[in-house]
């Protein structure tokens, strides 16, 4: 059960990777105006959701005590990452905040999991 814990682990850092990744990627054209979300970013917010939720539920068997909170406020970050990705994934050109707030978003997702205890 361990192993499978630390396999969802590593593909949950892959979307966390993917998504950030993808705000990176797009800073050239976000500079000309043209930054767009990418279907891998989406990818990876859905991958990151996924696995979150695995990842929360093989706390129970493997008798780790699970941060309700902790976990409500990553739930709450990610599904506001997803849902400006969403509404914005079809644009040809995003408005200028689009693309920093899901990697600043992202970036606080990652805060959130390695220093809240």
């Amino acid at each position: 059960m361990e192993i499978l814990k630390n396999v969802i682990l590593a593909i949950h850092i892959l979307g966390v990777v993917g998504l950030l990744g993808g705000v990176l990627y797009q800073i050239k054209p976000m500079r000309e105006g043209k930054g767009r979300v990418l279907p891998a970013m989406m990818h990876s917010a859905w991958t990151m959701l996924i696995t979150g939720v695995i990842l929360v539920g093989l706390q129970y068997p493997l008798g780790n005590e699970v941060n309700n909170v902790k976990v409500s406020v990553k739930l709450v970050v990610l599904i506001a990452i997803i849902v400006i990705a969403l509404v914005n994934r079809k644009r040809e050109a995003v408005a200028g905040w689009v693309l920093p707030t899901i990697g600043a978003l992202t970036v606080l997702n990652v805060l959130l999991a390695t220093v809240w205890r």
